[in-house]
């Protein structure tokens, strides 16, 4: 029984760590769904591809070429490297040891180049945190970075710099053992892979016995995966969730052209009607019309689409945005970034107060995502360029979250600013934003 207490442990770690995943994964869906339905099935060939290009091919991350190229490499280690995290699964599961080895030649190739990749992830990483840290880039150091949102970064970073030195010491000390044959790692075929950097800690390891150096395999494999395990876990309250995300995310964006705003049926068809002579205004809804919608515009996040609040956990706090948006360069308070981030907080307060409630009903905290979380200076400070939805490597669009409220406020609440107002109600009663006569609108040429 207790040669077989490793692997009976391993599965009770690996099931925890499943269950809770799957947790979350149902509380991040059903957060989403508290959206409204928007329908993103169409041109599924277009979508598939963009999602290749964009989330697969990371094509909008090197526009930035420094940090698009560190990324590209943790990006392509992150993904390459759990071809080793499904070996350790079943070995941690079997009791075996390098369970793919049999592979041969093939196995050596992809072991050294788990350790090149390990490598080259460990050196982006710590040139990360030099930018995140040191060098002082504007969009990095932004208000809403503060506290949380920055330490959450700089964790991963610090995590991920750990689980790399700890696969390479994993490596290490199981070629150290191979080399000196010892009993369950040496192998009547050879050595078990190639080791072309972890071969350097070897004299690190130099003198110790056989026991220790299976003490040091041993927690290093272990750390390594319950490390692992826990990153992934951890990926739900953390801004790196958009690992998971960005795929979805990509694949149901808005396909339509970036400058197409979005109009409200019920409004269009209210229009048609009343330039019609011959429409009732007392008519039902034809079948297939959308009725009156309860609010027009949004207030709160449960007045956004599903495919905004799935956005909301896809921000990666990147700030590429917020660079780029020309109120945030000319000092507006605006932030696509912290509209994105706002939403998501919301959204986690309503999914929290969720969770506490068996009766699967919010609390009433008087709070809303307008005013609570964004103001109207935030809203009204936006040009409506498309910036911020052309610089996100993700296909996130903050702008219609902005034009959604900034909707409500003209819709709902006759708030918009005195400027616009006038704007509005000179074109209602002269047909042009300006406040002139109709009839004196062609004065211009006259006096030239």
């Amino acid at each position: 029984m207790m040669q077989f207490l490793p692997q009976i442990l391993f599965v009770a770690v690996f099931a925890f760590a499943v269950y809770f995943f799957v947790r979350n994964v149902k509380r991040l869906k059903r957060n989403v769904n508290l959206g409204k339905d928007v329908n993103r099935s169409d041109q599924k060939k277009k979508r598939l591809n963009k999602m290749l290009r964009v989330a697969l091919g990371q094509s909008k991350m090197v526009t930035k070429p420094i940090a698009g190229a560190l990324h590209v490499i943790v990006y392509v280690g992150f993904v390459i490297i759990n071809i080793e995290v499904l070996e350790i699964i079943l070995d941690g599961i079997l009791g075996t040891h390098r369970l793919f080895s049999f592979l041969g030649p093939v196995y050596d190739f992809l072991i050294g180049s788990f350790e090149v990749l390990a490598l080259l992830v460990l050196l982006s990483v710590i040139i990360f945190w030099i930018r995140r840290n040191l060098m002082n880039i504007k969009r990095f150091l932004s208000k809403e970075l503060k506290g949380w949102p920055k330490n959450d970064a700089n964790y991963i970073l610090y995590f991920e710099v750990v689980l790399m030195l700890l696969f390479l010491t994993m490596n290490a000390a199981d070629y150290q053992l191979q080399l000196s044959g010892a009993k369950h790692y040496a192998s009547e075929a050879g050595i078990m892979g190639a080791f072309p950097i972890s071969q350097y800690l070897l004299p690190v390891l130099d003198g110790l016995s056989t026991s220790t150096l299976i003490v040091v395999e041993r927690a290093a494999w272990w750390l390594h995966i319950i490390g692992i395990l826990f990153f992934l876990n951890y990926l739900y309250y953390s801004k790196h969730l958009h690992i998971l995300l960005a795929f979805p995310n990509v694949y149901f964006s808005n396909l339509n052209p970036k400058g197409e705003f979005r109009n409200l049926e019920s409004v269009t068809s209210e229009v048609k009607m009343m330039m019609d002579p011959n429409a009732d205004p007392f008519a039902e809804p034809a079948e297939g019309e959308d009725e009156i919608p309860e609010k027009f515009g949004a207030s709160d996040v449960t007045d956004l689409s599903w495919f905004q609040l799935l956005s909301s956990y896809t921000c990666t706090e990147c700030g590429r945005c917020t660079a780029e948006c020309p109120a945030n360069q000319t000092g507006k308070k605006l932030s696509p970034r912290k509209i994105m981030m706002d939403t998501r907080d919301r959204l986690e307060s309503i999914g929290e107060s969720l969770n506490k409630n068996s009766d699967h009903q919010p609390e009433n905290d008087d709070k809303k995502l307008l005013d609570g979380y964004i103001s109207r200076e935030e809203l009204w400070a936006c040009t409506t360029c498309n910036a911020c939805v052309e610089a996100c490597p993700v296909g996130i669009d903050p702008l219609s979250i902005i034009m959604d409220m900034r909707q409500y406020l003209v819709m709902e609440e006759s708030a918009a600013p005195a400027e616009l107002n006038n704007a509005m109600t000179n074109i209602e009663n002269n047909a042009a934003p300006w406040p002139y006569n109709q009839q004196d609108r062609l004065n211009w040429v006259n006096e030239s």
